[in-house]
């Protein structure tokens, strides 16, 4: 099924980029933009990922470099039945996470470092085994793609503003052609990123719960990202806005524009429907641990200073979160 949706929302976009090229050039701006949409797409599908992961300057750490955070992936990819992902890290103050990756088999997820450094352990869980429910079901390659395309079809919109005014480009509808080009085409195209993200969160939000163990986990360090990401200007979110909808709390700092025109479910909503979940399971753990025979790992952020206290990278005894076995032990 996931199939069947992939190929209906390239097919979509590859629609939108092509109306996009027809309100520019005509019938030879169609064609031009069939051709420069296949090529898109292809390229897309092989290295969208990698230009992502470029675009936030994400660099693959390992168990070498930062073995805590690659140990408490590994877990969580044991627990889920996933091929261990790359692991990569950002540095960035604004706590935030995203996966991507064509298929499992070629999956990665990305951390900043605000996260590793602002969350405790069992909320770092939360969060990256929402990013692997988001691998488990596919979405990566859906939302790297329609990143990739609407991203060009914003710049098929500005190239429409400077050049499609000339009366010899076979521009159907003249002007009107061109305002439509400039306004409706980019605007379609984020419609369509709502939707894609909207309709998936809810569902990584779950599975990353029955993943992790505990849903109140990911409650939790989804109301201190959405607090802290208002406060934190995510600079290479901010330049590639395209990308916004790939990680799980919107990283842009207008994002206030809440509801109709966000890329995300509310926040308030995905907290609720998870609390509702721990309710319904008694308050429980069900999705159990990778038990590696110890009591607890001690974290601390790669290359970041010994903290003062006992922070997020350190184990913490008298945690509330504490006293479920989580998938590092």
């Amino acid at each position: 099924m996931n199939i069947i949706k992939t190929a209906m929302l390239i097919a979509v976009m590859t629609a939108l980029f092509m109306g996009v090229g027809l309100l520019i050039g005509g019938r030879g701006g169609m064609l031009i933009a069939l051709v420069i949409a296949v090529a898109m797409n292809f390229f897309a599908y092989w290295n969208a990922d990698k230009m992502v992961l470029r675009m936030h300057h994400a660099h693959e750490v390992d168990e070498r470099t930062a073995p805590d955070y690659v140990r408490l992936v590994r877990g969580l990819a044991e627990n889920a039945g996933l091929p261990m992902p790359k692991v990569y890290l950002i540095e960035n103050d604004q706590p935030n996470a995203f996966a991507t990756g064509r298929n499992p088999q070629n999956a990665a997820v990305a951390a900043t470092t605000g996260l590793l450094r602002q969350l405790t352990p069992e909320e770092v869980a939360g969060v990256m085994a929402h990013e692997l429910a988001h691998v488990e079901n596919r979405d990566t390659l859906i939302m790297t793609i329609t990143a990739t395309l609407a991203g060009a079809i914003s710049m098929l919109g500005n190239f429409a503003f400077f050049f499609g005014g000339n009366r010899d480009n076979n521009n159907p509808l003249g002007i009107i052609g061109v305002l439509v080009a400039v306004i409706v085409a980019p605007f379609a195209a984020m419609i369509v990123q709502m939707a894609v993200s909207r309709t998936r969160e809810y569902a990584a939000d779950r599975r990353g719960a029955e993943i992790c163990g505990e849903p109140l986990w990911l409650a939790s360090a989804l109301g201190k990202i959405a607090k802290a990401a208002g406060r934190t200007v995510n600079v290479d979110a901010e330049r590639a806005p395209a990308t916004a909808h790939m990680f799980i709390i919107n990283p842009l700092n207008g994002q206030r524009m809440d509801n109709l025109f966000s890329t995300h479910p509310d926040t308030g909503n995905r907290i609720a429907a998870l609390q509702n979940m721990a309710a319904q399971t008694g308050g429980t753990s069900f999705g159990g641990g990778a038990d590696g025979g110890q009591g607890g790992i001690g974290f601390r952020a790669p290359h970041s200073p010994a903290p003062k206290t006992r922070g997020p990278w350190g184990t913490n005894k008298n945690s509330s979160h504490g006293k479920r076995k989580g998938p590092w032990g």
